[in-house]
């Protein structure tokens, strides 16, 4: 072979050894894939101690409300347990317990004290399962009449809006809410229009039992 063919040769084997390393270049590198991670915040989100504004030493206890009571290694005495009108609950071994009034962790802290008689070192919790001593009621021109749970915080306009707004025939003019406080009723008159246009001082703060009546 003369040396131009070797010459010819050679460029030839070098443009394409050239080109198979370029090729192999821009291939990207493999990734492995990884398993998708739940956000601290969305974990956080989806238990029911993240409820704005209920904590076990803020939250009374009323008539109505469902608790659940665990008693740690014994689950004879741990269950769910309705609040009775009268305030109070039954337990296996203590009888009834005054509940209503006390939060949950004023009543855990109570229902150790009184098994210290019976088991050594109680670990007790209480957790609010279901509200319903905390209501207000609608009646006249809403849609929706009747009981309306409360949520932490609610105002008039919060309340109007769970009960489905006022109907057509409704006097925004005469609104007003009854209270009973200290074993008296009180009247108290509502502003519904300037409410709705923004003045805070006007979108009353309800109480538990409070009815608002829409004429």
């Amino acid at each position: 072979m003369n040396s131009t063919n070797l010459i010819i040769l050679a460029v030839y084997l070098g443009s394409f050894f050239g080109h198979g390393m370029m090729k192999q270049a821009e291939v990207p590198p493999t990734q492995t894939s990884q398993p998708a991670q739940t956000p601290p915040a969305a974990q956080t989100a989806q238990t029911p101690a993240a409820t704005p504004g209920l904590t076990a030493d803020s939250y009374v206890i009323g008539a109505a409300d469902v608790l659940t009571v665990t008693v740690w290694k014994e689950p004879t005495l741990s269950g769910s347990i309705l609040v009775r009108p009268d305030g109070m609950i039954s337990l296996s071994l203590l009888g009834d317990v005054q509940a209503s009034g006390m939060s949950p962790t004023q009543l855990a802290d109570q229902i150790s004290t009184k098994l210290k008689k019976y088991i050594q070192d109680p670990n007790v919790s209480v957790v609010v399962s279901q509200i319903h001593s905390k209501v207000v009621y609608m009646l006249g021109e809403v849609s929706k009449k009747g009981p309306v749970e409360m949520a932490p915080g609610m105002t008039l306009l919060e309340a109007i809006s769970s009960a489905g707004g006022l109907t057509d025939f409704a006097n925004k003019k005469k609104i007003y809410i009854l209270r009973t406080e200290s074993g008296s009723q009180q009247r108290i008159p509502v502003r519904y229009k300037e409410a709705l246009k923004g003045d805070g001082t006007l979108n009353l703060p309800l109480k538990p039992g409070d009815t608002i009546v829409v004429p």
